[in-house]
């Protein structure tokens, strides 16, 4: 956590306060309360305003620490024997509007997600704001049965982001918020129009290595099969060990492998 808090870096106070003020303001709050959440992320400052106001402040040092995991994730993919698809954004401002409109996208084609409100430019700091889900709980904190019911629904959810052009490229259990019973999805990253077929098999990938340890191998594999084909799992085979190795990932890929390579025989 704490390599975490050095490469986000920190926000002076002023800076932070004249960003509260101003979307304050924006949304008639006087005196609006503040909670700074202490997220596990490397690219924004989140706070809550109200209750019901969620910001997502994001500074240049932010912009670098993306553009070297994105540098990362397209070597990584690379080494999969694919080209990178990943694409980087240019000013805090740029990742901000980015994140608004991947998230007007998923609610346009009936996924659930936090409502977009606006993306604003605040100080040379990028801002975000959506509306904050209170009490929801990440799919890794549930219990077991109920993961492996809602594990269907994740890849029914994921094939439709496929099959209106969208790859989210940041799947994994923390991304999946679970609010009265029903899935929602946050933090879908920047992926170039070029790469999207195997954007999609990297999705599956990441979809199988969130959900392996939660409800295990065979459980994962028998809910990507019931969005997804044999062939398409096949695909994302290619991944599995490269997602593997990111930090915020822990899966038994080869159990995966395993599974898949038994159902294509």
């Amino acid at each position: 956590m704490e390599v975490r808090r050095f490469l986000r870096g920190r926000l002076d106070d002023d800076r932070l306060d004249r960003v509260i003020a101003e979307v304050a303001e924006r949304y008639d709050r006087e005196d609006p309360s503040v909670r700074c959440l202490d997220a596990d992320n490397w690219l924004s400052t989140p706070l809550v305003l109200d209750g019901d106001l969620f910001l997502k402040v994001i500074s240049k040092q932010n912009s670098l620490v993306h553009a070297l995991i994105t540098t990362g994730r397209n070597l990584g993919v690379f080494s999969a024997g694919t080209e990178g698809f990943f694409e980087h954004f240019g000013t805090p401002y740029q990742m901000a509007k980015h994140e608004l409109e991947a998230t007007e996208r998923m609610r346009e084609i009936g996924l659930n997600a936090p409502e977009p409100l606006e993306a604003l430019e605040i100080d040379d700091l990028g801002v975000v704001v959506l509306e904050y889900l209170p009490e929801f709980r990440p799919l890794d904190e549930l219990d077991r049965e109920t993961e492996r019911e809602l594990a269907p629904e994740l890849f029914a959810a994921l094939r439709t982001m496929h099959d209106h052009g969208l790859a989210h490229g940041d799947l994994r259990a923390e991304n999946v918020l679970i609010l009265d019973g029903d899935l929602y999805f946050i933090d879908a990253t920047n992926v170039g129009t070029g790469g999207r077929k195997d954007a999609r098999s990297y999705d599956m990938a990441c979809g199988l290595a969130a959900l392996e340890p939660l409800i295990g191998a065979p459980a994962a594999v028998e809910a990507a099969a019931t969005a997804y084909t044999t062939e398409e799992l096949l695909a994302a085979l290619d991944f599995l060990d490269f997602v593997n190795i990111r930090p915020d990932h822990d899966c038994d890929a080869a159990a995966l492998k395993g599974e898949i390579e038994k159902r294509a025989a």
